[in-house]
């Protein structure tokens, strides 16, 4: 491909992102319904409030009826999360952890090795996974922001194949640096977004979903921050705010025939926390961890067919990959745990933003899958005593 026609499809493709954004922020978060949460939130309540984070989506939305393989319908995208935004190629110190291994992240055996992150983290769907990770290490050789002469790239996945004509590869290497060169800091799209599109979260409609934390520590503060692309759970299981809303809220699941049972728990989630608070790589993994028990406050048992895979890292210690001799800073063990619920606590709020936030939709074969309604969950959550008060 010609450089000149390479640099017209990306503004094409920037600029339906950008619509795409625009017009996916028509419902509201949680708290804005009543939801009541632990904690201080950052003043976007996103993976943004960590400084120098970006976040960009590329949504795909195209055709209606029955699946023709590779003619749609279309229902899926791309996520890109920069640690340290677009213009800067410096590592993060990283850490990731399996809590169910049904899924993929790409790039955490160099993760574990070295202990950094050298790229965006991208977040697609299943099928994806390979085209995506191609379009990050092109962007990085166009670019110049590759950190070594090699990239292994971090690609994480949900299945979106019940919306979705998944195997028909309608995701493509100029999506993938679209979603990279539109990523920015400020508010984050929630819902049916990016990656998000075409997944399912406890049988209502999923997508992403973002959230954070304020930190006090000693004389200065830092942010925790948390983004989910959220496709797991069954809707039986769904508790917000320890009430019981999956069993209260029990019409309109979708049937998977052909898939998996509907019983049966299945999907995946991706977790990705970031944090400015100066932690080592070992630390991290232990971070992200904690998000394991932010899942379960929503009701997941992480069944066989979830994959439940997590990544945090730290944006704090700059330059220090590229440094002979490094000099460290990183919070004690003993002073973490204040940085462990911030993580359970944004993990959860992010999960049901991303309910809150994502809108009915309906793809292959007309089958339609329901928004979280939120007339229902605030009488739910009053029925339990649970709605917080205005």
């Amino acid at each position: 491909m010609r450089h000149t026609n390479w640099n017209q499809r990306l503004y094409i493709f920037l600029l339906a992102a950008t619509l795409s954004v625009a017009a996916a922020q028509t419902r509201p978060r949680a708290r804005d319904l009543g939801v009541p949460f632990d904690g201080r939130p950052g003043p976007l309540n996103a993976i943004t409030d960590v400084a120098g984070v970006e976040v960009g989506h590329v949504t795909l939305i195209s055709g209606s009826g029955k699946l023709e393989v590779g003619q749609g319908p279309v229902r899926t995208g791309v996520t890109a999360i920069l640690p340290r935004g677009k213009q800067n190629a410096d590592p993060v110190f990283a850490g990731w952890f399996a809590q169910n291994g049904n899924g993929e992240m790409t790039g955490t055996t160099w993760i574990e090795e070295s202990g950094f992150l050298e790229g965006p983290v991208m977040i697609t769907n299943t099928h994806s996974v390979g085209v995506v990770r191609d379009g990050v290490i092109a962007w990085q050789a166009r670019s110049g922001k590759m950190f070594q002469r090699f990239s292994l790239p971090l690609v994480a996945e949900t299945f979106d194949g019940y919306l979705n004509d998944v195997n028909g590869f309608h995701v493509k290497q100029e999506h993938a640096i679209a979603a990279i060169e539109k990523a920015a800091g400020g508010p984050v799209a929630e819902g049916n977004v990016g990656g998000g599109t075409g997944m399912i979260c406890m049988q209502f409609k999923g997508g992403v979903g973002t959230s954070s934390r304020v930190v006090p520590f000693g004389d200065t503060a830092y942010t925790v921050g948390v983004q989910v692309q959220a496709n797991y759970g069954r809707r039986d299981q769904l508790l917000i705010a320890g009430a019981p809303v999956g069993k209260e809220i029990s019409e309109g699941i979708p049937r998977r025939a052909g898939l998996y049972r509907s019983d049966q728990e299945a999907g995946s989630i991706i977790v990705i926390v970031a944090t400015d608070a100066p932690l080592l790589a070992h630390q991290l993994k232990r971070l992200a961890r904690r998000v394991t028990m932010g899942l379960a406050r929503t009701g997941s048992t992480a069944g066989n067919s979830s994959g439940d895979i997590f990544l945090a890292f730290s944006t704090a210690n700059a330059k220090v990959a590229s440094t002979p001799l490094a000099d460290l800073k990183m919070v004690a063990n003993d002073k973490l745990d204040p940085l462990f619920e911030a993580t359970v606590q944004a993990t959860e709020e992010a999960i049901i933003n991303a309910l809150a936030a994502a809108d009915t939709i309906s793809g292959v074969d007309g089958r339609t899958v329901i928004a979280l309604p939120h007339d229902r969950l605030k009488e739910v959550l009053r029925k339990y005593n649970r709605l917080a008060a205005k």
